[in-house]
C-alpha cells in the first residue's frame, strides 16, 4: 500500500474522479455525428458511467441499436481563473455508449440522485426543449492527458477513488485568492526559484488535498509547478494550516507568534 505522507499529488484515478464531480465540460462524439454535450458524466458502482444527451439528437437512435455504438466522452478541466491556456487536462473515456430501458430509468436517476444531486438529472424525461434522454458508457479505456504527458488508468482503480474533497469550493477560492489576496499569491511565489519568478507572472491554477498548483506564465509559454503539502489535508481547517506553512508562517494555528 502506498504511504500517502510520500504521495506528491493526487493519483491519476482521483484526478478523474475530481474531473467526473465537475458540472460541465464533457462531450460525446459518435464517428459520423457531431459532438454533443453530456449534461451527466457519473460513475457507476458497474464500472460504466451514466451519461445524459439530447433526447431530440441522433446520438440517442445510434445508441439504441443493438450492441449500442462506440464513443468517446471527453471531459475539459479548465482553469478557474482566466490564464492564456486554460485548459488543465483531459480526459477521454473510450467504450461503448447504450440506451438505459425506459423502465430502468427512474431507478437509475433515484440512484444517482442519491450520490450526485445534479440539476441536471431534473432534464431526463422533462418532455420540454431541453428534455435528456439518459445513456450508458460501458468503459474501453480512460486515458488523462495533461502538460506532462498521458496516461491511462483501469477501471478498478476508479471505483477504489474518491473525488478531492476540496473539488466544490477550488475554483470560487483560487477565484478569490487571485481576486483578493495578491499577498497570499506573492508569498506561495517565493518558494519558487528567483530565475523563474523573475521571467514571468505567477497565477494560481490549483488547489488539491495535497498541495497547491501555480502557473507562471512567460513569453511564448508558462510553467506550472506544484507545492506540496507536508501531507494530505481532508478538511478546510487542515488546509488553511498547510497554507500557513507554505507561506512560511511559523504558526500552525494562524495564532500570532508570542514573544518570550
Amino acid at each position: 500500500m502506498t504511504d500517502q505522507r510520500l504521495q506528491a499529488g493526487p493519483s491519476t484515478a482521483e484526478r478523474v474522479r475530481s474531473a467526473c464531480a465537475r458540472p460541465g465540460g464533457a462531450v460525446i462524439a459518435v464517428d459520423g455525428l457531431e459532438p454533443t454535450e453530456s449534461r451527466v458524466h457519473h460513475l457507476l458502482d458497474d464500472g460504466s458511467f451514466a451519461v445524459a444527451v439530447p433526447a431530440t439528437g441522433p446520438h440517442v437512435d445510434a445508441a439504441a441499436s443493438p450492441g449500442g455504438v462506440q464513443a468517446v466522452m471527453e471531459l475539459t478541466d479548465y482553469a478557474p481563473v482566466p490564464l492564456r491556456e486554460p485548459v488543465r487536462s483531459l480526459v477521454w473515456v473510450r467504450g461503448a455508449l447504450h440506451a438505459v430501458p425506459a423502465g430502468d430509468v427512474s431507478e437509475l436517476l433515484d440512484l444517482i440522485a442519491s450520490q450526485d444531486p445534479n440539476p441536471a438529472l431534473l432534464q431526463v424525461n422533462s418532455a420540454g426543449s431541453d428534455e435528456a434522454a439518459l445513456m450508458r458508457l460501458e468503459i474501453d479505456s480512460v486515458v488523462v492527458a495533461d502538460s506532462t504527458g498521458a496516461e491511462s488508468v483501469g477501471v478498478s482503480a476508479l471505483l477504489a477513488a474518491r473525488p478531492d474533497p476540496f473539488y466544490a469550493m477550488e475554483s470560487c477560492w483560487l477565484q478569490h485568492l487571485e481576486a483578493a489576496h495578491r499577498d497570499v499569491v506573492d508569498r506561495l511565489a517565493g518558494r519558487l526559484p528567483m530565475a523563474l519568478r523573475r521571467r514571468g507572472r505567477v497565477r494560481p491554477l490549483g488547489l488539491d488535498r495535497y498541495g497547491v498548483r501555480l502557473r507562471v506564465e512567460v513569453d511564448g509559454g508558462h510553467h506550472d509547478v506544484r507545492l506540496p503539502f507536508t501531507e494530505p489535508v481532508d478538511d478546510v481547517r487542515g488546509l488553511s494550516k498547510a497554507i500557513r506553512l507554505l507561506m512560511g508562517c511559523t504558526f500552525r494555528n494562524g495564532l500570532r507568534a508570542r514573544r518570550s
